[in-house]
């Protein structure tokens, strides 16, 4: 049985660790195969999530491909007017491309494509994604459009002209950022706790069949950032999945840690930093930091039962 004290002590130096780093977390990390051990701070608080929210459209994408209503295969192909903004991927490119929905699925997993996840969207549906959400017992996740949503939203809470002008006004610290910003009824959004769940029922085939399981488990596995959660655990013989989040001042990541002795950790850290900055090193990396404080104290919780 989970020792109270000695998680209180862990939930507050984790507290401490936000603070020093400037940012407010929101953190849970559980065993896998006993969720109930668990390390938690305020997990139940509902957030936007940035790229997190590709987490549960791929889900939903894998639970349609097993019933049959959606071809894996099925070639999109995505014109210069169907870019959505973003750093990496499709959304830098100039030409047309076309490529199979899966491969768009591992674009948006992998280097948070956001030209592919829109299309993905498209494909799926937001009401099927709130629908799987409601079927996995995810009761505060809403995905509200995804990223072209949120893009659109921001422009007119702003006030702004273009979306770089938006983007700009919620970088500059020496402005006031209108209060729907971040209001979560607006945006895609979760919390800690059900992204938690979602990845327990990734980890344990009940999120979809058995081969579409083990597809999610390595495009989380292939995701090539390592500044936030992967910090924590900086070793050949650990293994980090995740899927990292980024709007504004908010800075996530959802993923799985799977140890050299195969104990296996879900891990979700959500932070939102006092500043605005686009780079602030360590608010990405307390991240890995308070997640490896909560596996550490689970790890010795689970050697004394």
């Amino acid at each position: 049985m989970r020792d109270p004290r000695r998680g209180s002590g862990a939930e507050r130096t984790i507290r401490s660790m936000f603070d020093d780093a400037g940012v407010r977390g929101w953190l849970h990390v559980a065993e896998l195969l006993h969720p109930s051990a668990q390390v938690a701070v305020d997990p139940g608080e509902q957030l936007p999530m940035g790229s997190v929210y590709k987490v549960p459209l791929m889900v939903t994408f894998c639970r349609l491909a097993d019933a049959g209503l959606i071809d894996p295969c099925h070639r999109v192909t995505l014109e210069p007017a169907d870019r959505v903004p973003g750093p990496t991927g499709i959304s830098l490119l100039h030409d047309p491309v076309t490529m199979s929905l899966r491969d768009l699925v591992t674009l948006m997993m992998t280097i948070s494509d956001n030209t592919a996840a829109a299309a993905v969207l498209r494909a799926v549906g937001p009401d099927a994604v709130d629908a799987m959400c409601h079927e996995l017992g995810l009761p505060d996740t809403r995905i509200h459009g995804g990223v072209v949503s949120t893009f659109s939203r921001l422009v007119a809470e702003t006030g702004a002209q273009t979306l770089d002008a938006a983007l700009a006004h919620v970088a500059d610290n020496d402005v006031v950022v209108p209060a729907g910003v971040y209001d979560p009824a607006s945006k895609a959004s979760s919390t800690p706790a059900d992204m938690a769940r979602l990845l327990r029922a990734i980890w344990s085939g009940r999120a979809a069949s058995r081969d579409r399981c083990a597809f999610m488990r390595e495009v989380m596995r292939r995701q090539p950032w390592t500044h936030r959660l992967g910090s924590g655990f900086p070793y050949d013989d650990v293994t980090v999945y995740g899927k990292t989040g980024t709007f504004g001042s908010l800075r996530h990541e959802a993923g799985v840690v799977e140890l050299a002795d195969g104990s296996t950790y879900t891990a979700v850290v959500f932070t939102q930093a006092a500043r605005a900055d686009s780079k602030l090193p360590r608010a990405d990396a307390v991240i890995g930091a308070a997640a490896r404080v909560a596996v550490e104290e689970l790890r010795g919780l689970s050697s004394a039962r």
